[in-house]
């Protein structure tokens, strides 16, 4: 059923019909509208589960932890300083193996203090073990939450679905919300392979010593790096169910024959996919990159593959390296036959507009190059800078 709703309000909606038995969260702009629409459904008997008030995200990150490994279904969510101070436990969940599933509403971080969006947060954590997926439009996010549990379950590892704060969760748009039907054809009733029980006691996340560390992170990636076939399945599952597809890992969109790229992840996309139809810029190959965790080597390959320009845009950086996803890329297409020459940006920081001509003023710094550009927060007011740093 199509309906006009708020990005936040239409998550909620969507979370509920995966049914979870337990939610844990705490309030933090620009998440709080999800959880307040959760609290609402639960409070007004619309859905049958024990929510969970607690005193920090650390407690929300905590408390959905020990609910899936008692084997209920759970959900949390959070954003910017909440996650960072959710951090230990992610770290926990993930080494656990436990398939949770958490929205980031995605926001900068302190400091300077900023409630504004970027990407900052989450790619904080990108290192925990979770499985990251990217979300262009408030319908991508219906969908990826739905499609985060069978994942989370199927690979038994938990799923951050990566939401671009106030510029989806505030934005009001027509969603299909999928009947309760639709899900429940596609997610089956969760049943957790190493639940907790009395019965049947046994130690998760303990202490190991040194001769099986190593062993343990190393199934642990290979569990992330076997998550991208499920992920792909998984997407063209809903697909066949709905008509909704997103590429899976990742998506090329407009010429797929064009010889510069741009690549870009969450809600830019759109503005960069009408920048480039509305300015005919038919010689620009649009690459949305949905998974950033698991990375996605083979799939950026083959979408890269004949480019001679591309420029990657990114709404987080690596203090004192440069752009994250740039570093991943260049080091994933090392080697290649035809690698591009790749620009590297950094862009809307701290909920800075990106207007629709920054596709073309991205395509004029570029023009012309014949080294690369390494890293460049773009669109710098040298004005406001201290001399020192002009």
């Amino acid at each position: 059923m199509i309906k006009a709703l708020e990005g936040s309000q239409a998550l909620a909606e969507a979370v509920a019909l995966c049914r979870p038995q337990v939610i844990a969260a705490y309030p933090i702009t620009p998440q709080t509208h999800i959880v307040e629409n959760l609290a609402k459904l639960v409070a007004n008997d619309k859905l049958q589960c024990e929510y969970v008030s607690v005193e920090s995200e650390f407690s929300a990150a905590s408390v959905a932890l020990g609910a899936v490994a008692a084997g209920s279904r759970a959900y949390t969510a959070s954003a910017s300083q909440g996650i960072l101070l959710m951090s230990e436990v992610l770290f926990n969940i993930a080494g656990m193996r436990i398939p949770l599933v958490m929205t980031c509403a995605n926001r900068a971080v302190s400091a300077p203090l900023s409630i504004w969006n970027d990407q900052q947060d989450s790619m904080a954590v990108r290192d925990a073990g979770w499985i990251q997926l990217y979300c262009g439009d408030n319908q991508e996010a219906v969908d990826t939450t739905i499609q985060a549990y069978k994942i989370a379950e199927e690979c038994e590892l938990p799923v951050m679905v990566c939401v671009d704060g106030f510029t989806l969760t505030h934005t009001l748009e027509a969603i299909d919300i999928p009947s309760v039907e639709q899900v429940d054809l596609f997610l089956p009733p969760f049943q957790f392979s190493r639940t907790l029980t009395s019965q049947q006691p046994m130690s998760a996340g303990a202490l190991v010593a040194p001769d099986i560390y190593s062993e343990a992170r190393y199934s642990h990636h290979q569990a992330l790096l076997k998550a991208a076939e499920v992920i792909e399945r998984v997407d063209n599952e809903w697909q066949t169910a709905t008509g909704r597809g997103y590429g899976g890992l990742v998506k090329v969109e407009l010429n797929p024959d064009g010889e510069t790229g741009l690549l870009v992840l969450g809600s830019a996309t759109g503005t960069f996919y009408d920048a480039i139809v509305e300015q005919a810029l038919d010689e620009v190959r649009l690459i949305r990159l949905r998974s950033f965790r698991p990375f996605p080597i083979a799939a950026l390959k083959e979408a890269c593959a004949g480019l001679k320009r591309l420029i990657v845009v990114e709404r987080a950086l690596s203090l004192g390296s440069g752009g994250i996803v740039t570093a991943e890329l260049r080091a994933a297409l090392a080697g290649s036959a035809a690698m591009p020459l790749i620009h590297s940006f950094a862009i809307g920081l701290g909920g800075r507009d990106i207007p629709i001509s920054t596709v073309a003023d991205l395509l004029a710094r570029v023009e012309g190059a014949t080294e690369p550009v390494a890293f460049e927060i773009f669109a710098i007011d040298s004005d406001k800078l201290s001399p020192e740093d002009q």
